[in-house]
């Protein structure tokens, strides 16, 4: 009698080492994204007022204006 086994239609395994090294990257790329957030923000607090007039912005509008961003990409 002749056995064949086929791995390809098995779904992977969840805990698996590649999506353990996938979570590692997901989650270094969140980090990434929040440190830039936090830099942008940083910088714009770091404008006068006349500045932040002119690019459209209020200081109490920057979190806001970022956050806006983030959900354009």
């Amino acid at each position: 009698m002749v056995t064949i086994e086929s791995t390809a239609a098995q779904p992977s395994a969840s805990g698996t080492p590649g999506g353990f090294v996938r979570s590692i990257g997901i989650w270094a790329s969140r980090v990434a994204a929040a440190w830039g957030r936090r830099a942008t923000i940083k910088t714009l607090h770091e404008l006068d007022d006349r500045t932040l007039r002119d690019i459209g912005l209020a200081r109490d509008q920057i979190e806001t204006a970022i956050s806006q961003l983030r959900r354009l990409r």
